[in-house]
């Protein structure tokens, strides 16, 4: 020991352990802290909740949302002037889920790089792609366009909710309420947009409506300029790989067991109702009304699972919707619409909460978690809309939606088998 200058030595401290040690001339600190897992990424300096950052990135998600809920209240349209059947329905909207096998990629990639620029330029992209969808003169020329708007969505959804849990800091539940609020409310004004400019301006003339969506992309370019949007760069990926399984096994279960009703909802709503005697109008406010609903359990769920668990409010969650749907396919009239907005409001509730469950587990591999998660839920949509088209073709919506309803409480037993992030979750420290 030379002097002061000269420490090697260990100091403990109730928070966790700083090891002093000379190299040189320099004296480097070296910090070894245990990181909350409910909390925030370790390397993450600001465990501050950034409401600006976090509400820009949501905006966002709003316009973009906005215009990738075209689809759905234009089916019926489609199906009339294409003269598709279920099946086709069913591929077409299937195709838009597919390019979420590039989403581990994107993921990967945005760890270390600042992708700002992704979420910056979807919106303007989606609503290009939206609004020609029905201009398209076939079929086939339908599919490559929503193929190709599937990609703009992986470009957009795989960054996005990975930079939000890094500016939520402690509050990850909260931040994905606020991006998935965001979210629903643009996937509620998306099929009003729609129906009124296939209403005022035709369904092969509605294609202006996309200077909304280049609107918000510069207004986002703006706001978004002074923030890097930088997630860390990973290290040893190959680490987690064991943990990959234990919390997307179950994951992918839930999801796959309650998607069948959740495409039913989301996406058949409309051709549904409208099979059942509703208007075009009505029908694609119905699924508005669901949707509007929808923003306050996005809003509300993920701030519930913050204090009471996440594995108890998705429980209860998933239990609500399951009963709210057999009163609607049961009820008529007046009562369909309070149940729809009741429908809403549980059946939207666990989309931040599975994505705060994937960050809460991955914490140090935010980008690459979540891109895996969108590629497997994604995915799991894309089969999910195809069967649902196929069966009702066989058996009749109605039917289909009564099958739906059963198989989504399969999913609560599959709930528990999530493991605690307590656990695993320092899962690259391996």
């Amino acid at each position: 020991m030379r002097g002061k200058d000269e420490l090697k030595r260990w100091q403990f401290k109730k928070e966790g352990y700083n090891a002093l040690y000379p190299l040189d001339k320099y004296l480097i600190q070296f910090s070894f802290r245990e990181t909350n897992p409910m909390t925030v990424d370790s390397s993450n300096t600001q465990s501050d909740f950034q409401a600006q950052k976090v509400l820009s990135i949501a905006w966002g998600h709003f316009t973009h949302d906005t215009f990738s809920a075209f689809v759905a209240p234009l089916l019926p349209r489609l199906i009339e002037k294409l003269s598709l059947t279920f099946t086709q329905v069913g591929m077409l909207t299937s195709l838009v889920q597919l390019p979420a096998v590039l989403n581990p990629f994107i993921g990967y990639l945005a760890d270390g790089t600042s992708m700002r620029w992704l979420v910056i330029l979807a919106p303007a992209m989606t609503a290009t792609l939206a609004s020609l969808l029905g201009a398209m003169p076939s079929y086939g020329a339908a599919l490559v366009l929503l193929l190709t708007m599937g990609v703009s969505i992986a470009m957009f959804h795989a960054p996005a909710p990975a930079i939000v849990a890094r500016l939520s800091g402690r509050q990850t539940g909260k931040g994905m309420g606020w991006f998935m609020a965001a979210g629903e409310l643009g996937r509620t004004l998306g099929p009003l947009l729609a129906v009124w400019a296939v209403a005022t301006l035709s369904l092969e003339g509605m294609w202006p409506v996309m200077l909304l969506g280049w609107t918000a992309t510069l207004l986002l370019a703006w706001r978004l300029r002074n923030t890097q949007a930088y997630i860390p760069p990973q290290r040893n990926v190959r680490k987690i790989l064991p943990h990959l399984g234990r919390v997307f096994i179950p994951l992918a279960v839930i999801i796959l067991l309650r998607n069948a009703l959740m495409v039913e909802l989301t996406t058949y709503l409309p051709t549904f109702l409208e099979g059942e005697g509703a208007t075009p109008l009505a029908a694609g406010g119905a699924l508005s009304l669901l949707e509007a609903a929808g923003i306050l359990g996005a809003l509300i769920g993920g701030p519930l699972s913050d204090k009471f668990g996440r594995k108890v409010v998705l429980g209860g969650a998933i239990a609500t919707t399951a009963g709210l749907t057999t009163l609607f396919l049961l009820a008529q009239g007046w009562l369909r619409i309070l149940l729809l907005v009741s429908i809403g409001f549980t059946s939207l509730a666990p989309q931040p909460i599975f994505l705060a469950i994937v960050q809460d587990h991955f914490p140090r591999h935010r980008g690459v978690a979540n891109g895996l998660y969108m590629s497997t839920a994604f995915l799991l949509q894309s089969a999910a809309l195809f069967s649902v088209g196929a069966l009702g073709d066989v058996a009749g919506l109605r039917t289909t939606f009564w099958l739906g309803t059963g198989l989504s409480l399969l999913a609560i037993p599959a709930i528990w088998m999530l493991p605690s992030p307590a656990n695993t979750v320092l899962e690259d420290s391996a």
